[in-house]
């Protein structure tokens, strides 16, 4: 199997290391984010006649067998691998996937567009001038506006929907579409992708092909070196 087929995969598994920045041919300093993608273990194999769609699971990350539950236990040995912490499935792979079969950054190049899949920090019950960045009111004294949310509406006693209001800020899914691969480093299972990334370190991340990749123009960029963040967080 050729690199332009392996390139047809949807995504990769990853966990996000940390932020560092490089230098292109230029000069100029690029803000990147590290991620240790893989290596990935192709675990179960869903199809239309016994699962009613086809999709390929792959598994991420070490986990204890002391850890892990018997059904998970059989699961895994399946696939002839060792207990994962981390399963997730995808639906558009292109090309044919075997049980057992491992997926490693070398489905990525240097100048590709990929977008990827986090889970935002968590905030926890924030006001309306943190979590929506509302202006406050006079804060000198005498005031009696100083966070509060403000008129509910000059209406009968009710809140519309979309009302913005205090509440729990932070843990959620978030997407960040057209990220440029600026690096990938096989050895170390690293890739890094320009600008951030939603979620705190160590957390998992979701790197897929981009859907809107056709919208930008995909130039390799040639790299002077990088931080050794990347070098360090990769081991």
């Amino acid at each position: 199997m050729d690199t332009n087929e392996l390139r047809k995969m949807s995504g990769i598994i990853g966990k996000k290391v940390g932020m560092t920045s490089i230098f292109d041919a230029e000069g100029k300093n690029i803000p990147c984010t590290v991620i240790e993608a893989g290596p990935c273990v192709v675990t179960q194999l869903r199809t239309v006649d016994a699962d009613g769609y086809t999709a390929v699971q792959l598994a991420f990350d070490e986990k204890k067998e002391k850890n892990t539950t018997g059904a998970l236990k059989g699961h895994f040995a399946k696939a002839k691998t060792t207990p994962k912490r981390k399963l997730v499935e995808f639906k558009t792979f292109e090309d044919e996937k075997n049980l057992g079969d491992t997926i490693t950054v070398e489905i990525f190049a240097e100048g590709d567009f990929v977008d990827v899949v986090g889970t935002s920090k968590g905030k926890g019950f924030q006001g309306v001038i943190k979590r929506h960045n509302q202006a406050t009111g006079p804060m000198t004294h005498g005031s009696r506006f100083h966070r509060r949310p403000g008129s509910m509406g000059a209406v009968a006693p009710q809140v519309f929907k979309g009302k913005a209001l205090p509440g729990q800020m932070g843990g959620k899914t978030i997407t960040v579409q057209n990220l440029e691969v600026v690096l990938v480093d096989v050895e170390k299972n690293a890739i890094l992708v320009k600008g951030n990334v939603p979620g705190a370190k160590k957390s998992f991340v979701l790197v897929k092909s981009a859907i809107k990749e056709n919208n930008k123009t995909r130039v390799a960029k040639d790299l002077v070196t990088y931080n050794t963040v990347a070098e360090t967080s990769a081991e």
